[in-house]
């Protein structure tokens, strides 16, 4: 990696006064490429970044830019996404396939151009094409600028905790197998933190995740959730957590002894060793949302070890965490993530937008699907929003939306669900199951002020929570709540002063959540639920931000080079004709 100085511009600190803010460009190189991993006593080989698992960090200052050059050495068309980044005027570097890019081919490169602006936190980056991301990921760490520090006393040190998701087989052979019969997909084998299971596993105890600390020092834990298909509870035995920071913006500080967080998310959270010299585990398990007689999730715990420098006689086994949640224990998520609020002070102010111009119902639906399996007509399982479920085009859309290219989308992605009825009942009828499939997306004015209202439905007795992520933007969380959402009650107890500011929110099970954010990013976005399975079965839509009407607030040029989108047939996260997983020809 390299860094070059360069400058961000000019800060207006008083009408007298301006201030030169200096940023810098930093060159990372990742080469992609199988290699072998033994976890749970068997050996596979997979797919990774630089020969590690999880992958390289990348460490920035706020406002910096990065230059990523791309290299697929391995078997399969691939893409990265910057999770969290939003990528200013430049969606050509977002990532997701179909989506801004077509996938980088076995044996070629992509430079991505990764613009920071606001962001401050932990952020992360991850594989946006099949199940790739399971194994092809990593941090991002945003350090504020020198000039303003962290609203918080320094920490001593940081730490970075990865949780992710471990598969005994060839994780995307197994899903393109499962999608081309309209099955289910595949649980993992286990939880990992740093890429390791952890104590409780076989063949794990000589590689369990270590962090060693001083007594009396605080630390910042840079905590993210890469898991695949799982929302997580986290603690530390004995030690409280303060979360200061969550998906690249301040919150006002949580003292708590747990925290749950769903996949796409990322937590700073300040730890201080002030226990007794010893070792402590840091431990995992999933908080499961599905119904209760539905118990075939990953029961794993995983843990690594908090040990503590010094010289003392350590207990023969680390203290466990008697505070961590159970799997199914519905009220300490709801209570943790309604803590949840915006720093919102003058050094990091918030701007919730206030004049809505555009108002959607979204619903989440989990729906069947009829397809041709090759040999008859079968039905299969399928996800939508708005009871439209996403397929990807053969040339991605922000290619043909900048060409302005006919056939490859519509612009007709609906603001209201086409049927209104009790969404949370149950035993709901047949009628909601069956989805239609489509490539609609929905086109915003340049600043417009937009509220999302995502309700959850229990459409096939399968309401869970979705944690819907959005690229380009962070947007507010301004209410949350159980039930069907009301159009005349519910606003009125909005929060408008500090709500939390996200990039990736829960809509809870049998519940709905309203977010809010202005369409000042021009350029094509995606929305998907950050449960990969939900996403593979369509639940996704795009947004199209248009331009401003000046070179400053439209859409960059696309680079002098795009990966060419050389498979002509549609390439569709359905089931029927699916080439999942699908290796380059």
């Amino acid at each position: 990696m390299g860094m070059l100085p360069g400058f961000l511009g000019l800060l207006l600190l008083s009408p007298a006064l301006l201030c030169i803010v200096e940023s810098h460009v930093h060159y990372y190189d990742f080469v992609l490429r199988e290699k072998n991993f033994t976890r749970l006593c068997s050996t596979k080989s997979m797919l990774v970044v630089n020969d590690s698992f999880p992958g390289p960090v990348i460490r920035v200052q706020k406002g910096d830019t990065v230059y990523v050059n791309v290299q697929n050495q391995g078997d399969y068309d691939f893409t990265i996404h910057w999770h969290g980044v939003h990528q200013p005027r430049n969606p050509w570097s977002d990532g997701p396939e179909y989506i801004t890019q077509c996938p980088i081919e076995p044996g070629s490169n992509f430079t991505y151009e990764v613009i920071f602006s606001d962001e401050e936190g932990t952020l992360w980056w991850h594989a946006h094409s099949d199940w790739t991301r399971s194994s092809v990921h990593g941090a991002i760490v945003v350090m504020p600028l020198n000039e303003t520090g962290f609203p918080f006393p320094e920490p001593d040190g940081e730490e970075i905790v990865v949780l992710g998701s471990w598969y005994k087989d060839d994780v995307n052979e197994v899903v393109a197998e499962a999608l081309d019969d309209g099955d289910d997909t595949p649980r993992s084998d286990c939880y990992t933190i740093n890429g390791q299971p952890g104590d409780f596993f076989a063949c794990s105890n000589d590689s369990t995740h270590r962090w060693e600390v001083e007594y009396g020092k605080t630390y910042l834990l840079r905590m993210v959730n890469a898991a695949m298909n799982a929302e997580l509870y986290f603690a530390i035995a004995e030690h409280n957590l303060t979360v200061v920071g969550m998906d690249g913006s301040y919150v006002k500080p949580i003292v708590t002894d747990f925290i749950m967080i769903c996949p796409g998310q990322t937590m700073d959270i300040l730890v201080t060793a002030d226990q007794p010299l010893g070792r402590y585990y840091m431990a995992a398990r999933q908080y499961d949302s599905v119904r209760p007689d539905v118990t075939d999730y990953d029961t794993s715990n995983v843990t690594a070890i908090l040990e503590y420098k010094g010289n003392y006689t350590p207990p023969a086994l680390p203290i466990f965490p008697s505070n961590l949640p159970t799997y199914e224990d519905l009220s300490s998520a709801v209570a943790f993530s309604s803590r949840i609020l915006s720093l919102a002070s003058t050094e990091h102010p918030i701007n919730v937008p206030k004049n809505i111009t555009t108002r959607m119902y979204i619903t989440t639906v989990m729906n069947n699907i009829e397809f041709d399996n090759g040999t008859d007509e079968s039905s299969g399982l399928a996800s939508s929003l708005n009871n439209v479920s996403w397929v990807n085009p053969s040339t991605d859309v922000l290619l043909a939306y900048y060409r302005n290219m006919s056939g490859f989308y519509t612009s007709d992605f609906p603001d209201y669900p086409p049927t209104l009825f009790d969404f949370v009942a149950e035993d709901l009828q047949d009628d909601y199951v069956m989805t239609v499939q489509g490539t609609k997306v929905k086109v915003l004015e340049y600043n417009e002020e937009v509220e999302i209202v995502f309700q959850g439905t229990n459409v096939l007795d399968a309401s869970e929570d979705h944690p819907m992520h959005m690229h380009g933007y962070s947007f507010y969380v301004v209410g949350k709540g159980f039930g069907n959402f009301d159009n005349e009650t519910d606003p009125q107890v909005y929060n408008l002063v500090d709500p939390p500011k996200m990039n990736t929110v829960t809509v809870p099970k049998k519940g709905w959540v309203a977010i809010r954010f202005k369409a000042s990013n021009p350029g094509v976005w995606f929305w998907h639920c950050h449960l990969d399975r939900h996403l593979s079965w369509g639940m996704n839509f795009v947004m199209i931000v248009k331009d401003g009407g000046t070179p400053e607030t439209s859409m960059r040029k696309p680079p002098a080079y795009l990966p060419p989108c050389s498979d002509s047939s549609t390439i569709k996260l359905q089931p029927f004709q699916h080439k999942f997983g699908r290796k380059s020809k």
